[in-house]
């Protein structure tokens, strides 16, 4: 890192703090009345002040990073906790959070949200270089930090007090306590309005460009939320909630915006053909689970929260710590995966695709190390022994891959966040037979013709599908050949669920529902059944796919509010946890009604929550 940058940063940390004991602990503004960058109104003139106060907002996003992949996962269906886990996430495991956990500290989130508040309401984006505003990159980038900021807010504790000007006074931090309450879909039609004006060349643009890395991040374009890719979940989050066709229709087109952008006109963002296989043996099957990017490469990220290596680097993410054995943590781990995910995982029909490519036939049952069914689980997770380093007793010991013991930032989106939120919404706005080709075989302009277009024919359907244009000179599906031998130059698209489940294209137990069997004549099947196959299908999917990374009870929630009885669905799933036949024993562990939708969500103290 660039000393200038360096310095940046870690005075912005200084900033963040000061003067903040001034204000009361039971104010959960209390850090707003006094702790933004700066309260000079002319500061933000010129381009170092600016990076100085952009810097300064990412320094203060490191308190959610944590929280963001601990609530997200602990509350959800994949992990349970070990013994060593503390008080604070068995609160969150039992839906049952204390106002002193520390992981339920809304104070965090406004003091985001107030210094974003104070970079829009001040930054001078009238000024110009060589005829360019100089200061748009850093104003757009703020208002998606913004954004993705009350959103996270607003999903943990379900209705937030809804501020959008910043707060410099005790008296101003007070009087935001009555400030209008928000739900999720008021705060996702705010931000959606909010960043509909930003000019589109926007949305692939970000600040810091001169700084050569910030806390050892190089692409500092990692280290900030894309505009249409805020935009996509803002509208999958609403449309979740009204079951908006339209919402659902503008997530998808948002989300393939992105793809169409990440990298640059008349370039590519696939899902690449990498997988996890089985190639058959004489007598066995032998294990073939290499070339899964690690979700750190740059080709699979597109935002993360960056953390200093070291707790003595004043910023530190204890993730690793709790999911990995590590030395750090004599070896002993805090969330370890649930028997309902190990039951998920091993349920899944492998398809091995024989050495001719003519045929499939399927893992079998019951192979040690959890190895049945998907194979994304046994790639990242394992076990074995180490001994305490302090008693020398032996240790049982777990490492998740996804939590690398040289890993130090916290991971919020990837490439397979876009390709699954998308099928999501195509699902959502009615177009199943596309959601689920994502999930089979991959998207082409050849795919969408031959396999989807054929099905939606009238005029309003063939002109939306049309705008997703996958140009079959730069996305290439995985065919047979490619698969049995290596894919071609050309071939960069794969279905998701071959990933970790063998060639899903010929696998008889993951087909579409086209039409059943009814007194021997073949029914067609109706779209809304069409629409919940896939849709639980791809909660699976999400589980197989984001194990442990903190997204699990989010999904959760985003499928249970499309469903007729929201609170029942997001209820039975949470129970799944223990594993089959276990639900009892889980639900009297969690004691919390989440049948009931208010107890879905976090409380402080009566002034946040239901």
């Amino acid at each position: 890192m660039i000393n200038k940058a360096y310095k940046f940063f870690c005075g912005c940390l200084v900033f963040c703090g000061f003067a903040a004991s001034l204000a009361s602990c039971d104010d959960f503004f209390n850090q707003e009345s006094s702790d933004v960058l700066y309260d000079d109104v002319e500061h933000l003139n010129n381009n170092v002040d600016t990076v100085y106060s952009v810097a300064g907002i990412l320094a203060k996003l490191q308190e959610l990073g944590d929280r963001t992949v601990l609530l997200g996962e602990i509350r959800g269906d994949l992990v349970s906790l070990t013994g060593e886990a503390n008080n604070d996430l068995r609160e969150i495991a039992t839906f049952s959070v204390s106002d002193s956990n520390k992981y339920n500290r809304p104070s965090d989130y406004y003091a985001v949200i107030n210094n974003c508040n104070y970079f829009i309401a001040h930054a001078d984006t009238s000024l110009r270089n060589r005829n360019e505003y100089v200061l748009m990159e850093e104003y757009a980038a703020v208002k998606a930090i913004r954004a993705w900021t009350y959103l996270q807010l607003v999903l943990n504790y379900g209705q937030v007090p809804f501020v959008t000007e910043p707060l410099l006074s005790r008296e101003a931090a007070e009087e935001a306590e009555k400030a209008q309450i928000a739900d999720l879909q008021q705060v996702c039609t705010y931000f959606i309005n909010d960043l509909a004006n930003l000019r589109p060349d926007l949305n692939n643009k970000f600040p810091l460009g001169g700084i050569t890395s910030i806390s050892g991040v190089s692409d500092t374009k990692l280290l900030f939320f894309p505009l249409s890719l805020i935009r996509a979940e803002l509208y999958l989050w609403r449309a979740s909630v009204t079951g908006s066709n339209d919402d659902y229709r503008q997530a998808a087109l948002h989300y393939f915006q992105f793809i169409n952008e990440r990298n640059g006109d008349n370039s590519t963002y696939p899902t690449s053909t990498d997988r996890l296989s089985w190639e058959p043996g004489e007598s066995l099957f032998r294990s073939h689970m290499t070339g899964l990017y690690p979700i750190s490469e740059a080709r699979e990220l597109i935002t993360m929260i960056a953390y200093g290596s070291t707790p003595a680097a004043g910023s530190y993410s204890e993730l690793r710590d709790l999911f990995t054995s590590r030395r750090e943590n004599n070896y002993r781990v805090s969330i370890t995966p649930s028997t309902g995910m190990f039951e998920l995982s091993e349920s899944q029909a492998n398809a091995i695709l024989s050495v001719d490519g003519t045929s499939v036939t399927y893992a079998p049952e019951g192979l040690d190390e959890h190895r049945s069914g998907d194979l994304r689980l046994a790639s990242v997770w394992s076990e074995g022994w180490n001994y305490d380093q302090y008693t020398e007793e032996r240790v049982r010991t777990q490492s998740i891959t996804k939590y690398r013991d040289n890993s130090q930032h916290v991971f919020l989106w990837r490439n397979m966040t876009v390709y699954l939120h998308l099928a999501e919404a195509l699902n959502g706005a009615g177009y199943p037979r596309m959601a689920f080709m994502i999930l089979q075989q991959g998207l082409s302009n050849k795919i969408i013709s031959t396999e989807v277009m054929p099905y939606y024919n009238t005029e309003a359907d063939s002109i939306y599908l049309s705008r997703f244009n996958f140009n079959d000179v730069r996305y290439g599906v995985l065919d047979v050949n490619g698969a049995i031998t290596r894919p071609t130059e050309t071939q960069n698209m794969i279905g998701i669920h071959t990933r970790g489940s063998g060639w899903t294209p010929m696998n008889e137990f993951y087909q579409f529902p086209d039409s059943i069997l009814v007194d021997t004549i073949n029914v067609p099947v109706a779209l809304d059944v069409q629409k919940a196959y896939v849709d639980s299908l791809l909660l699976n999917e999400n589980a197989l796919e984001f194990a442990f990374e903190g997204t699990r009870y989010y999904d959760i929630m985003r499928f249970a509010m499309r469903q007729p009885n929201p609170g029942q669905f997001l209820a039975n799933q949470i129970y799944k946890r223990g594993g089959k036949g276990n639900e009892d024993a889980t639900r009297s562990e969690i004691k919390t009604d989440l049948t009931n939708q208010r107890n879905w969500y976090l409380r402080w103290k009566g002034k946040i929550g239901f």
